[in-house]
């Protein structure tokens, strides 16, 4: 299995962190009983600006659940087929050679799902196996890599591709004053991306996938992700996501490279998901990595914030574009999410 390209899309409407701050103080003048606090939170993400799905004027009219989410539909079929035909050119695919088509989205719900659009809109093979994924969020990307290797192991001579589209601007819950939305509404950012991995059968050249690691921690569904009501997505972020990355994520990368007779020393770069400040942190201090090491997924939260599932995907894009390592490195593709989970993806270049 190996990934042959990874491509990212984002929407036109581009705003620097300080207008997105001057827009969300106007909104909540008067509301807030620190209004500094808002100004503390954003600068504390350490992003420079972020991609919307709408021009910023837009949201404004947007007043149900139903409004949002027709947005995000509309935005994640337009992203998500142009991230999917830049990677199948970036690889020099046709895209009626891709068998499997995996849909990864937690900003959105849609039945038919996105990915039928896709297909109708792309000319997609009719026979091609779909699998739409909703509820992941960031740890999505990284899981959506390891399925879509487990679907080319089977069908050698296929081609699978992975699509993460996410409009986070579209889930801010505007009436919410908590500490968790506010600094979401400093922290995420729009966009998609798409990977192509491919079989052994395949002749397209790229790193190697030799296997992947899920790991499930019991009891921390209340650490992150959705609480689900008639205004659509509130999010739940709690302060121990760093400390529950510190406690597991070092023993997971160990026990996973050992089973492949290597050590962390061994693994000569890290493509990791963006989370945040606090999230970046708290992995390099898990694995004791110099702060160099996280240089990719540091660059990406500020060009564009974390883009949830799609985040990860971006930070692969970089490699593989950017800084591609030498022929033999060793790496690790990780991410964690809802549930609370992490998924490791152990590549060779």
């Amino acid at each position: 299995m190996k990934i042959i390209s990874a491509a990212s899309a984002f929407p036109g409407n581009y705003y620097p962190q300080e207008t997105m701050l001057a827009a969300l103080q106007a909104y909540w003048n008067g509301r807030l009983e620190n209004p500094r606090m808002l100004d503390r939170l954003h600068a504390r993400t350490c992003v420079d600006g972020r991609h919307l799905a709408l021009p910023m004027a837009e949201y404004y009219g947007l007043e149900t659940w139903g409004d949002f989410n027709r947005a995000w539909f509309k935005a994640a079929e337009e992203l998500g087929s142009q991230a999917l035909c830049r990677s199948a050119e970036q690889a020099g695919v046709d895209r009626s050679r891709i068998g499997a088509l995996m849909f990864m989205s937690i900003t959105g719900v849609a039945s038919p799902s996105v990915d039928a659009r896709i297909i109708n809109r792309l000319g997609l093979s009719p026979s091609i196996r779909r699998l739409p994924v909703f509820g992941l969020g960031c740890v999505g990307g990284a899981v959506g890599i390891s399925r879509a290797a487990d679907y080319v192991k089977a069908y050698p001579d296929q081609i699978a591709a992975l699509v993460s589209v996410e409009t986070c601007s579209l889930t801010l819950q505007r009436d919410d004053l908590s500490v968790a939305n506010l600094i979401s509404s400093g922290l995420f950012g729009d966009g998609a991306a798409a990977v192509l991995v491919a079989g052994d059968d395949c002749p397209e050249p790229g790193p190697r996938v030799i296997a992947s690691r899920s790991t499930f921690y019991p009891d921390t569904e209340d650490v992150m992700g959705w609480s689900v009501s008639e205004k659509g997505f509130r999010i739940v972020l709690s302060p121990r996501v760093p400390d529950v990355i510190r406690e597991h994520l070092g023993q997971d990368v160990d026990a996973f490279l050992s089973e492949h007779g290597l050590k962390r020393g061994d693994v000569g770069s890290w493509i990791l998901h963006t989370g945040g400040p606090k999230i970046l942190e708290a992995t390099r201090d898990a694995l004791g990595l110099p702060d160099h090491a996280l240089d990719a997924s540091w660059e990406c939260l500020r060009k564009v914030g974390n883009l949830s599932s799609a985040s990860v995907l971006v930070v692969l894009e970089d490699y593989l574009k950017n800084r591609r390592p030498a022929e033999g490195t060793w790496s690790i593709l990780a991410a964690m999410g809802p549930g609370f989970c992490s998924e490791l993806v152990l590549i060779r270049w």
